[in-house]
């Protein structure tokens, strides 16, 4: 963007919000004028390194600027922007609809019976919704129970929140499919080199630690990788890699009645004891002391 390096340009879980630990490895849905509203409509520029973004813009409009491409907001609209775009957005006052923020690894889980659904996710892209044949009134709909089982803690949460995730996930495929914009080109080399190495560790995490492994298996150098995710991400390769390690403890830790020593070894760790050191180091205190502090957090 113009006036803009990457390295000054912010990364966020949520616009303004460093570093939350709010369900990191799954999904956020909020109302558009809620987080918008009192930031006079307006959405600087910055970047979510870890997570993609689906909006679903119901009323209004505006103008989005991904990369160097300003760009109409349709209302009705859906708005997809990959982990790692910059991306600004400036709404028009009174703009209504829905903004999903899911990690990485989510949307892998929800695309793993139909790759396609990923690729149509990683394609930054503006679709209008009148003339398409989606039912307009059914997209709303989705996403107003996705919200709605967001904010509630009912039995089958996290599963009826993808069923709706997926359905969403399916609208954007279609639309892909059917409205080929040609004004959105193709990311950058560190842009693609990141993606790349993010599916690629998703299915590798537990058995390889090393960013010289995925390097080699990505056909470049430790280097190059290292300065593409800093690029990027704002974070080294090992940087991230660790990250997808601790989210996936802290899922085990939260989610299951596991023992750390097993957690351990479901993220792949021989040594309970080595787990317990590397999770203090990263998250500031132990496995136990986590658990502790998430069930309190639920109560």
């Amino acid at each position: 963007m113009s006036g803009e390096t990457t390295a000054s340009i912010p990364h966020y879980y949520l616009y303004g919000d460093q570093g939350e630990d709010i369900e990191l490895d799954f999904l956020n849905i909020e109302i558009i004028r809620e987080r918008s509203g009192p930031n006079d409509w307006r959405i600087r520029p910055h970047a979510h390194p870890d997570h993609m973004q689906i909006l679903l813009v119901r009323d209004g409009g505006g103008t989005i600027r991904m990369e160097a491409q300003p760009l109409t907001i349709p209302a009705p609209g859906i708005l997809v922007i990959p982990a790692g775009i910059v991306h600004k957005i400036d709404f028009d006052p009174g703009t209504d609809g829905f903004v999903i923020t899911a990690a990485v690894g989510c949307l892998k889980a929800a695309s793993m019976s139909d790759s396609r659904l990923t690729d149509a996710a990683n394609r930054p892209a503006v679709y209008p919704l009148e003339g398409t044949g989606v039912n307009i009134a059914a997209a709303v709909d989705t996403f107003y129970w996705l919200h709605r089982e967001y904010v509630w803690s009912a039995p089958g949460r996290r599963t009826a929140i993808m069923a709706q995730f997926m359905r969403v996930l399916v609208m954007v495929l279609r639309l892909s499919i059917t409205q080929d914009d040609p004004r959105i080109i193709a990311p950058d080399r560190d842009y693609d080199l990141l993606a790349r190495y993010r599916s690629l560790f998703e299915d590798h995490f537990r058995v390889e630690r090393s960013p010289a492994f995925y390097a080699d298996a990505l056909a470049v150098t430790p280097a190059r990788l290292n300065a593409a995710c800093k690029n990027r991400a704002g974070k080294t390769a090992s940087d991230l890699l660790y990250e997808r390690v601790i989210i996936e403890a802290k899922r085990y830790l939260v989610y299951s009645e596991s023992t750390v020593a097993q957690v351990a070894h479901m993220t792949g760790f021989d040594d309970p004891a080595y787990f317990n050191r590397f999770f203090t180091r990263q998250v500031g205190m132990s496995p136990g002391a986590y658990r502790k502090q998430a069930a309190g957090a639920s109560e």
